[in-house]
């Protein structure tokens, strides 16, 4: 390879860098994800709390991921943006109105869940010495789908009526 076609290819990336990637924090804060209106639209009183308790590893014995969340809305036939977890899960639950919306997203989710209970028994096989690190996060797994139960149960179904502003 000839050395100019280097020093081309390095002139051009710094300048990319130069100007796609500022060091400024006044320019990162610019960048991040500040949302739009739809993250401040109002959500089913049980999302912030499943949240504090779904994306935790260290409560609900497994990480669920951006991909993951994205996976199980287009399970359930929903469209989501890729966004902060926490955002991503209110906007799946935004609009939830009956049960069997929410029985389809937490089984997706159990599905998930399912998946990493298995890796764990797995690697519990494979390194016994850590089968006891592994068989928390099973339980903690178990426990959350659970609580998935308990939200279905509790969700009270919300009818549509003729005059959405009637109570």
């Amino acid at each position: 390879m000839n050395k100019e076609d280097l020093s081309d290819l390095r002139a051009e990336f710094d300048a990319f860098v130069k100007e796609n990637c500022s060091a400024d924090p006044q320019e990162m804060q610019r960048a991040r994800d500040t949302g739009d209106k739809e993250d401040e639209e109002p959500a089913p009183q049980f999302v912030d709390a499943l949240a504090s308790k779904l994306l935790a590893p260290a409560i609900s014995g497994v990480y669920l991921s951006r991909l993951d969340i994205k996976r199980v809305a287009e399970a359930i036939d929903e469209s989501l943006p890729i966004k902060e977890r926490a955002k991503m899960l209110k906007a799946l639950f935004r609009h939830t109105t009956s049960k069997e919306y929410l029985q389809r997203a937490f089984a997706e989710f159990g599905r998930h869940m399912n998946g990493r209970i298995l890796i764990y028994e797995e690697l519990g096989e494979t390194f016994p010495n850590s089968k006891s690190i592994f068989d928390e996060y099973t339980i903690k797994a178990k426990k959350t789908m659970k609580m998935f139960e308990q939200i279905i149960e509790d969700f009270e179904e919300i009818e549509p009526s003729e005059d959405p502003l009637f109570i």
